[in-house]
């Protein structure tokens, strides 16, 4: 085919087969769907459901995520939280909790970071006072508590990585552990934390410890003194 030049050349540029392949992949990235609000709902999704039972209540509340996959087959494949159900036989709560899975489920919808909610509702407290989960995790809320089952959630599908503790760091912990033990003659259980311990700041467990003048959580490893 040819074309007519009806302008003055000004410069030129050879064409190669780096060129195609940038543009054949640039071409396949705007085929790839990504969150957004206009997604609209599949018939049915995959999702997960949390039982949240705290000592406030004599019902125990069942949080449902469901799930949406993107990309499905391909390369892109990508599974992101789509709705937000909590469920329970107490009616006390109703209102709030509908207003606040709604608004959680149109943030899910609205696609881009959602990971933001996860401290935003960690952070709230009850004026009431919290209470302690077992394993020592003290929750200063009910919705602190669904804040903690989303971020689970999140990390399962791999929007939310989940710390882990260095091999060194560890080691350290355990070290003290078992002095802490054996200062204090009281050996405990693997996943239980000595009975003085003090709640930790960062991971909300309660098994931070004093010693060698210094307090350490046996949990996720914080410590001031570095």
């Amino acid at each position: 085919m040819n074309k007519k030049i009806e302008k003055k050349i000004v410069g030129y540029k050879v064409v190669t087969a780096q060129d195609v392949a940038i543009e054949t992949a640039a071409e396949a990235d705007s085929n790839i769907i990504q969150m957004h609000e206009k997604v609209s709902r599949p018939e049915a999704l995959a999702g997960s459901t949390y039982k949240i039972k705290t000592p406030m209540s004599d019902h125990a509340m069942y949080l449902t995520i469901n799930d949406i996959v993107l990309n499905e087959g391909t390369d892109h494949e990508l599974r992101r939280p789509f709705e937000i159900f909590l469920n329970s036989k107490n009616m006390d709560q109703f209102q709030w909790i509908a207003a606040l899975t709604r608004v959680i489920s149109a943030v899910f919808r609205k696609g881009g970071d959602c990971t933001f909610l996860v401290e935003e509702l960690k952070a709230i407290f009850d004026p009431q006072g919290g209470y302690f989960k077992s394993g020592g995790r003290f929750m200063p809320s009910l919705v602190a508590e669904i804040g903690w089952a989303i971020e689970d959630h999140l990390q399962k599908i791999g929007m939310m990585t989940k710390p882990e503790i260095p091999e060194h760091q560890q080691k350290i912990m355990d070290e003290k552990r078992a002095d802490f033990e054996q200062a204090s003659a009281a050996p405990q259980e693997a996943n239980d934390f000595p009975p003085t311990a003090e709640v930790c700041k960062k991971c909300s467990v309660k098994a931070t410890i004093l010693m060698d003048g210094c307090m350490t959580c046996l949990n996720c490893g914080e410590s001031k003194c570095g």
